[in-house]
This record gives C-alpha cells, sequence and structure tokens, in this order.
C-alpha cells in the first residue's frame, strides 16, 4: 500500500467490506408472530405449549371424573380406542382413566411450575435492577444474598424443606421460586449495571428523572427479553423438579396427581403395563422439548442483530452467518488499516 493517495485504498477497502444487510432490514420490519410463522419448528413448539395451557385450564372439566371413577372390572385395560376417548391411553390398576389423571395432572404441574416461576422472576428481576442501577453497596448485599441461595443446590434444598415441613403444592411453589430467584436477580443486575452507564440513561437522570423511573421506563424494557427467555427455560427446570420431587415421594401427594407422581405409581407395573409411566413420562418430555425449542426461538427474535436468522432457510443460515463473518473480519482489517495510514500521516 503506498502513501500517495492513503485514503483510496482504505476507502475502496471499507466499500468492500460493507455487510450486505437485506436480511437484517427486511427482518426489522416483520413482527413477531410473522417470525414465528416463518419458524415452523418454532410454531409446532408454541402450538403445543398452548394446547398443554388449554389442558390444563379446561381439561378437568372436561374429563369430569373420569380421573376418578374406579372400575376394578376394567383394571389395567391397555390403550385402545373402543371404550370411549377417556380410555384411549388404557387404564390404572383400580380401572381409572389414565387420560384423565393425565389432563388432572398437567393443571397440577403447570399450577405448580407456572406460579414458581412468576414469583422468582418478579421479585428477582426487581432486586437485580435496583441493585444493577444503584450499585455500590446494595449491590454488594443483593450478590452476597444470591450466593448464599445458590450454594446449596436447588433441587437438594427443595428436598430437605419438604421433608421437614408438609409436603403440599403451596410449598413446593414457595421453594422452589426461593431457590430460582438468584437466576434471575443475577441476569437483571449484570444487564442494568451495563444499562446504567449508556447515553440515554445519563441523558434521563440529567434531566432530573427519579431513579425508579429510569429503571421502569428505559432499563426494563431492554431487560424484559432477556428475562423472558431465561424464564421459558426455567420453567423447564421447574417442572422437572416438581416432578421429580413427586417421583420421590415428596411432591405432589394422593388423592393430588402430577406427571412425576404418575411416573413412580406406574413403575412398579412397567413390565405388565407399561403405558402407566410412559404416557406421563412422554408428556413431560414433549414440553420440555417444546419449551427448549421456544426458548431458543424467542432468545434470537428479539436480538435485533440475529433475528434475521428467522427470515431465510434454514439452509441459508449456515452460509449466511459465515459472510457475516467474513465481513467482520473485513471491516477489522479496514480498521488496522486506517490506523496504520493515520500513524504513517
Amino acid at each position: 500500500m503506498t502513501l500517495d493517495n492513503p485514503t483510496e485504498p482504505v476507502k475502496s477497502e471499507a466499500k468492500a467490506a460493507e455487510p450486505a444487510t437485506p436480511e437484517k432490514a427486511r427482518a426489522a420490519k416483520i413482527s413477531m408472530w410473522g417470525l414465528l410463522w416463518r419458524d415452523k419448528v418454532a410454531l409446532v413448539a408454541a402450538a403445543v405449549l398452548v394446547a398443554l395451557a388449554l389442558v390444563a385450564v379446561l381439561g378437568p372439566t372436561l374429563v369430569g371424573d373420569a380421573a376418578t371413577d374406579q372400575d376394578l372390572a376394567a383394571g389395567v385395560t391397555p390403550p385402545r380406542l373402543g371404550d370411549g376417548w377417556v380410555n384411549w391411553l388404557g387404564t390404572d390398576p383400580l380401572g381409572r382413566s389414565l387420560l384423565g389423571r393425565i389432563v388432572v395432572a398437567t393443571q397440577t404441574t403447570f399450577s405448580v411450575a407456572v406460579p414458581a416461576v412468576i414469583i422468582s422472576m418478579v421479585i428477582g428481576s426487581l432486586i437485580g435492577m435496583w441493585a444493577g442501577y444503584h450499585r455500590g453497596v446494595r449491590e454488594t448485599i443483593a450478590m452476597r444474598i444470591a450466593d448464599v441461595i445458590m450454594s446449596f443446590p436447588s433441587l437438594l434444598l427443595a428436598v430437605v424443606v419438604l421433608y421437614v415441613f408438609s409436603p403440599s403444592a403451596a410449598n413446593i411453589v414457595l421453594v422452589l421460586a426461593i431457590t430460582r430467584i438468584p437466576i434471575y436477580l443475577r441476569t437483571a443486575r449484570a444487564e442494568s449495571a451495563e444499562l446504567q452507564s449508556r447515553t440515554f440513561v445519563d441523558a434521563a437522570r440529567t434531566f432530573g428523572t427519579r431513579p425508579n423511573a429510569i429503571i421502569r421506563r428505559h432499563v426494563f424494557p431492554i431487560v424484559l427479553p432477556t428475562l423472558l427467555t431465561v424464564a421459558t427455560l426455567d420453567f423447564c427446570f421447574v417442572m422437572l423438579a416438581e416432578s421429580s420431587l413427586s417421583f420421590l415421594g415428596i411432591g405432589i401427594q394422593p388423592p393430588d396427581v402430577s406427571w412425576g407422581l404418575l411416573v413412580s405409581q406406574g413403575r412398579t407395573y412397567l413390565q405388565t403395563a407399561w403405558w402407566l409411566s410412559f404416557f406421563p413420562g412422554l408428556a413431560i418430555v414433549v414440553t420440555t422439548v417444546s419449551t427448549t425449542i421456544l426458548a431458543s426461538w424467542v432468545r434470537i427474535a428479539t436480538d435485533p442483530d440475529q433475528r434475521w436468522r428467522l427470515t431465510v432457510p434454514r439452509s441459508s443460515r449456515r452460509k449466511l452467518a459465515r459472510a457475516d463473518k467474513a465481513a467482520a473480519r473485513r471491516r477489522a482489517r479496514v480498521g488496522a488499516a486506517t490506523s496504520t495510514v493515520q500513524e504513517k500521516r
């Protein structure tokens, strides 16, 4: 590179390094629903979760007493389509409909997982944003409390607490919510600590806006997408934790029923009545996989730099990602060349 006209090579290379961003421009104009419709895998996962939520809300009313009515003559009936839709998945040793019991268990499992996630997210995010914005002693105290809670394995702490106190749905929600608070606290603290030094926050502070108003208007809307992604993944953990506790016998207690309790009750019949544990376990797996897929989609869809990936076919995403990396490397070379030219000047 000669220095006769040192700016020309840099300009020409800068033009070559300009990234092609029509995908990003198109993605910015597409709504979240449009992005979800384009990603069929995420759409199926969302449809499964919506269906499960409807089952949890409306299912027990539809099945009526099928989950509790006993018919010893029809006990341990395998899955078949001839005895009415409530017996499609077979019956348990007492002749109760397995489908009806799974529907009721869906409501129980969701009534534990959803409140636990909401409580932990609200408390953890509020404390985290407050501590991250103000920093100093308040941040130190909040983080040390989070470290103390996280020093105990959440499932082990739940086992100890539920062993000491009565294992009820309210106690399960309470102990799982407390053990998950540090996850949201640390996430919100890190995001708000980075945002509190941004220019728009400094401008709001300069105009005399109160700290709580700044957190509510400027920090919370930016932190919210990250918190929703964490909450979606945390729902899987809480649901699996509740199922594990019920499987161990210290979670949901009869006559109530949950997916984990159904798996536990059917394990003694695995060789003779496999469906008693298989279908509740399948419900747990399907819900977990669907939630994980949707969480991954939410993470990409709420990131302005990554949501363009959802607008192109899956077969083209890797090629475009490689092109983005190459453009980034070219921009880095342009920056290095510009610095060299300026130094030689």
